[in-house]
């Protein structure tokens, strides 16, 4: 059995928001596995916080770029939110986007890529970790293309054109005017970047995420026949869909629709059927833990004192 600590309780209360005791009874119930512990408050309806947001710890800056049919998010990291300010560090993240729109490929592939300038896009985050003075890193990297129609996108908490702490691109095939589609792919990133959505519909959902949700479904009606079981289970999909996948969530615009209704209703003004066929969301630091520091300690460190 694992040893729980006063930590690891603290961290799910965090998490969940759920009373001390339960943290420690979900977390002895289940070897101390975090994750574990996590369903098992919801499964138990303990859990006042069924979302749970990656820890937003790196500082830095989302990039995004887009030229008509295409479009990229690229996030580069650096140690603090003072380097994001940086008019050097806002020029390697707005460029780094550029090049991946021009050249695409993953992280790895991308920092092999020419920098305007000389040198690769590793080479530029070397010369600018050595002027600047902090560590910086190319985390990720997402791209969407369409044959017809347009990518729309969005920047939340823009510190510059293209530049922020959440960017989102959407994907929209149609042959419609390009102006409703642009309108209409402004007012879908915005959606996204708001209700932060995990999949397009729960057909795109990964498996496991959805056996996990089952699990929780059937650990909550535990000792029901099958067939109630069934309907249940059917029930409870639906209504995660409606929370978590994009063309099922209630339209931030108008909450009386679907964003599926609100993309069907739209096909008029367009003069052409309107499909979303993809999205991608990047939130700065998102599932990026950072060692949290006793400052205090820190300074008797460095005066040479224990306390």
């Amino acid at each position: 059995m694992a040893a729980i600590t006063a930590a690891m309780v603290k961290e799910l209360r965090d998490k969940t928001g759920a009373g001390m005791m339960d943290c420690k009874t979900a977390l002895s119930a289940n070897d101390g596995n975090m994750e574990a512990a996590v369903d098992w408050l919801r499964a138990k309806g303990l859990s006042k916080a069924a979302k749970k947001a990656g820890r937003v710890a790196a500082e830095g800056l989302v990039a995004v770029s887009v030229q008509g049919n295409e479009g990229v998010v690229v996030e580069v990291n650096s140690e603090t939110d003072f380097v994001a300010r940086n008019p050097e560090f806002q020029a390697l993240a707005k460029t780094i986007a550029d090049v991946a729109l021009e050249r695409g490929g993953d992280v790895e592939a991308l920092l092999g890529h020419h920098y305007p300038g000389g040198g690769s896009v590793q080479d530029a985050i070397a010369n600018a970790i050595a002027t600047i003075g902090e560590n910086m890193t190319l985390r990720r990297v997402a791209a969407l293309k369409v044959s017809s129609g347009l990518i729309g996108s969005y920047v939340h908490g823009a510190i510059a054109d293209g530049l922020g702490k959440i960017g989102v691109i959407v994907a929209l095939e149609s042959t419609g005017k390009s102006d409703e589609l642009a309108a209409l792919g402004r007012q879908l990133a915005m959606h996204v970047a708001a209700t932060n959505p995990v999949a397009l519909d729960l057909a795109s959902v990964a498996p496991d995420v959805l056996e996990r949700e089952k699990a929780i479904l059937a650990e909550k009606n535990a000792g029901k026949p099958e067939h109630v079981l069934a309907k249940i289970t059917e029930s409870g999909l639906k209504s995660y869909a409606k929370e978590y996948c994009l063309l099922e969530q209630a339209y931030i615009h108008d909450g009386s629709k679907s964003v599926a209704q609100v993309l069907k209703e739209i096909e008029g003004k367009v003069g052409a059927p309107v499909q979303l066929t993809g999205f991608a969301r990047f939130a700065l630091g998102e599932g990026i833990e950072k060692e949290e520091q006793d400052f205090a300690a820190e300074v008797a460190a460095a005066g040479g004192t224990t306390g």
